[in-house]
Formats: C-alpha cells, sequence, structure tokens
C-alpha cells in the first residue's frame, strides 16, 4: 500500500508530495489512515521560519502536522486496546497524543509528562521524511504512531472536524484550565478567541464559571466566544488601548477582574495586559507564546502584594485528551460545533491551505488527504 507526505524543507518554500510504502506496525504501534488533519498556529510558527526546525536540528525535509484524527488500518503486535483499555480493531477512529514523554526523567515520574525535557514534541523529531517509517506527520495519507503511545477511540457520530482538534486545542485548554484550579462561581477572561480561546469559553463555563470574557477584536470571532459560552465581550476596536481594555474587564466582572485570566493571542505584549486584569489572590494562565526570543516589563509586586500567580502550560497529560472526547459527546447538543468546522483543502493543496491561514482569509484550514 502507497501513501503520501508532505514534505516540508524549510521558511519560504513549497511543500513537496512524496509518495511512500505504508510500512506494517511493529510491536506497539499502530498505524492510522489520516481523516482530517487541522493547521495549527504551532505549524504556521515552523512554516513562517519563527520556530526553526534546522536551527533545532531537525532533520529536512519534515512533515509537519500533528492536530488530527484518523482511522486504525494496521495494528501492531500486542495492540489490542486503546489507552483507556477499550477494544481496537481496524476501522476504529482514533484521536491520539501527538508529542512522546520519556517516561523516566524526573518530572515524568512526578507525574508531569508534559514537562519532560526528553521527550520528542512530535513524532517527526529527528526523523526526515526520507527516512523511514516516513508517516510521521499528519500532513500525509497515513501516521505510524510508535510503540508507548496514547491514543483513544472516538465516540460514535462525533464528526471529523469536531474531533481533530481534541488532540491539541481543547486537550490544552482543559490541562490549563485544571492547572490553575478554576472553580465553580469564578470569573474567566479570555484574551483571543481563536480556536484555544473558543473551546475555552465552553469549558470554563463546563467547569461551573460564572462569568466569561473575552477579548478580541474580530466581529465574527467575538459572535462565537457568545456561541460558544461568553458572556461579555470587549472589542479591541473599541478599547484600542490597554488601559482602556483592563477597565472594560473590570466593569463586565463587577469591579473585581478575572478570577482565571488566560493568553491565547501568542504574543508577549498582551501578557503584561492580561496580568493587570486579575482579581485578588487570581491566577494567570499562559498558552499563547510558544517561541522564545520576546519580552514585556511587568511589576511583580502587583503579583505579590495580592497573591495573584502565573501558570505556563503547553502540551497535557494522558487523562486530558480522554476528556476532551468525552466532552464533546457529552456537550454534542450544546454548543454549535459546525461553526468551528475549518475549511477543508486537498493534501495538494496545502500550500495554499498554509498561505489562506497565514493571510486569515480562512478562519481555520484543515487537509483531506
Amino acid at each position: 500500500m502507497e501513501g503520501r507526505v508532505a514534505a516540508f524543507a524549510g521558511p519560504g518554500r513549497a511543500f513537496e508530495l512524496r509518495s511512500y510504502e505504508v510500512p506494517a506496525p511493529g510491536p506497539g504501534e499502530l498505524v492510522v489512515r489520516i481523516a482530517l488533519a487541522n493547521v495549527c498556529g504551532s505549524d504556521l510558527h515552523m512554516w513562517r521560519g519563527e520556530l526553526d526546525l534546522e536551527r533545532l536540528g531537525q532533520p529536512m525535509p519534515a512533515v509537519l502536522g500533528h492536530e488530527a484524527v484518523g482511522e486504525v488500518v494496521a495494528l501492531g503486535e500486542g495492540v489490542v486496546a486503546d489507552s483507556a483499555g477499550a477494544p481496537l480493531a481496524t476501522g476504529d477512529r482514533v484521536a491520539w497524543r501527538y508529542f512522546f514523554p520519556c517516561g523516566r526523567c524526573r518530572s515524568c515520574l512526578a507525574g508531569l509528562t508534559r514537562a519532560c525535557q526528553q521527550s520528542h514534541r512530535f513524532i517527526s523529531q529527528g526523523r526526515s521524511a526520507d527516512e523511514p517509517p516516513h508517516f510521521v506527520g499528519a500532513y500525509g495519507t497515513h501516521l505510524v504512531l510508535p510503540a508507548g503511545h496514547v491514543a483513544f477511540r472516538v465516540p460514535e457520530g462525533l464528526p471529523d472536524g469536531s474531533v481533530a482538534g481534541a488532540n491539541c486545542a481543547l486537550a490544552e485548554v482543559i490541562q490549563g484550565l485544571s492547572t490553575v484550579g478554576l472553580r465553580l462561581g469564578e470569573t474567566v477572561v479570555i484574551q483571543g478567541a481563536g480556536g484555544l480561546g473558543v473551546y475555552a469559553c465552553a469549558v470554563a463555563k463546563s467547569m461551573g464559571a460564572a462569568t466569561v470574557v473575552v477579548v478580541d477584536g474580530v466581529d465574527e470571532r467575538l459572535a462565537l466566544a457568545r456561541s460558544f459560552g461568553a458572556d461579555a465581550v470587549v472589542d479591541l476596536r473599541v478599547a484600542e488601548d490597554a488601559r482602556a481594555r483592563v477597565r472594560a474587564v473590570k466593569e463586565a466582572t463587577g469591579g473585581w477582574g478575572g478570577d482565571v485570566v488566560c493568553e491565547f493571542v501568542g504574543h508577549a505584549s498582551a501578557v503584561g495586559e492580561g496580568l493587570s486584569m486579575l482579581a485578588p489572590g487570581g491566577r494567570y494562565l499562559e498558552s499563547g507564546c510558544i517561541h522564545t526570543g520576546t519580552s514585556f516589563e511587568f511589576d511583580p509586586a502587583y503579583l505579590t502584594l495580592m497573591n495573584r500567580s502565573l501558570h505556563g502550560v503547553v502540551y497535557y497529560e494522558p487523562w486530558a485528551l480522554a476528556e476532551a472526547l468525552r466532552f464533546l459527546d457529552r456537550e454534542r447538543d450544546r454548543y454549535p460545533w459546525e461553526r468551528l468546522l475549518a475549511t477543508r483543502y486537498p493534501l495538494a493543496d496545502i500550500d495554499r491551505a498554509f498561505d489562506d491561514a497565514n493571510a486569515r482569509r480562512v478562519p481555520r484550514a484543515a487537509l483531506v488527504p
């Protein structure tokens, strides 16, 4: 059986479709046929060169893509169930954790696998598209999940478009809001109404948030946030400077601010502003800034004197992915999930998909092999 991958040679270069024989799975491995793969913000960072893969030692060309859903086509020796113990067979749809902690370092042994310093952050890390097993990223027809993978069966009836974001954006939001300890009746402020921000609206409401306030500057995104649970929005075009936005957030929360404030913008300038939106004892969730070399100025006494705190969260523990799938199943009729569906492009049009996503001509792009 032959398959294809979209090989990425570096920023400014077109993807190249390459054909390879899909390998049989080794012991403990799983071969998945990709059904849908989203263009994630981190993929755009790599495509633009903000995350320089070659400088990080990645053999090129690489196979990008991780936020996806697929169907099992072959199970390696010993694989009879998913990571929750549910029977697994060819034809089953699965969502998988796309990064691979070592399981042996101090962080992993403490239960913080998301903080592993030895992990292959992606299946493709350290592997060129030209090297077997070739199918090491979601931008292709197939993916080979290594032994030790975490994968869960997808609940029946959930569309691929809803599930594709579960193993990245949704699971990370669930991990983040759990890490900062969101409690029943608290106020939540969300900076940025992209995929992470919209998921955070729904998850925060599900966890019992009394008031959710979203800060963004695009009509479509603000409307989407409201449809996913936001009680109030702050329009960047109306509140044009940081002071005005902080004031608007305080007004929307009865003068209190956010018990939890979430940064999903991905720009350092948003962090200082967001910290100023915290209520006394508030917790700041920083998940948006994932590339180094940026900074902001802030007076740390603002945190100390009112017992505020800042939490950096990236990646997630396996339970968060399982909960993401349960959440989608449980809330399938509560929110208009179809409004989150990405604009779909055939794999052969991957360059156009990235161009459109980068230029924000589409809210979200996805590839169909």
